[in-house]
């Protein structure tokens, strides 16, 4: 099965790069090459990219906020921010929007494609630098008015190792717990944050400074 591409980004050898880095891959086909956010808005629904790789320093709408229009269009599109930003505050915000992946532009095909692989099969992918970033920020305290789930200690370390995207199994043994005591925590976790799936726990553990 084809994957089709598209990817937006104001800079002409940027995009002329990452085209031509993922040409050539015979599961990939590159639909779309947009300038800004005005001809991706145009024509997404012409070329119906599967997956729509998205700068998001752009001339006329911020990718935070274009990502926020696209998906409300076009629920399917998978979204992976390729950008140079890697403050916490954009990651948090694009995940917010419903974004399914980040990456700095100092990434490799390799790990581009492993990227698209992995929101195409409704995953969440973040690049190492920017999941270790999440993880070791150290949680401001701050009013929550009584809206932060109140998580048991073990169920934090399950939340933490989901972050980190270990499987039920390697939880199982990094914790010391059986698989299905994993996936109990994991149903509890799900229960408490109102999320439906891996992605969901991570965004809204995030939006709730739990992560």
């Amino acid at each position: 099965m084809i994957t089709k591409i598209a990817i937006t980004d104001d800079h002409v050898m940027v995009l002329k790069g990452i085209a031509s880095m993922l040409e050539g891959t015979p599961e990939l086909k590159i639909v779309g090459l947009y300038e800004n956010a005005s001809q991706t808005l145009e024509k997404v629904g012409v070329d119906q990219p599967d997956v729509l790789l998205l700068d998001i320093n752009l001339p006329d709408i911020n990718g935070i906020d274009l990502s926020k229009q696209l998906l409300k269009s076009y629920p399917d599109l998978k979204i992976i921010a390729l950008t140079n930003f890697e403050d916490t505050s954009f990651v948090k915000r694009m995940l917010k929007n419903g974004v399914h992946g980040y990456l700095l532009k100092n990434t490799d095909k390799l790990e581009l494609i492993t990227a698209m692989k992995t929101v195409l099969s409704g995953e969440l992918f973040l690049q190492k630098d920017i999941q270790q970033q999440l993880l070791n920020q150290t949680s401001k305290s701050t009013l929550d008015n009584g809206l932060k789930p109140n998580l048991t200690r073990r169920e934090q370390d399950v939340l933490v190792a989901i972050s980190e995207e270990l499987t039920t199994q390697e939880i199982s043994e990094k914790l010391f717990i059986s698989p299905k005591t994993v996936e109990t925590h994991r149903m509890n976790i799900m229960s408490k944050l109102g999320a439906k799936n891996s992605v969901g726990i991570i965004k809204i553990a995030m939006e709730k400074q739990l992560l």
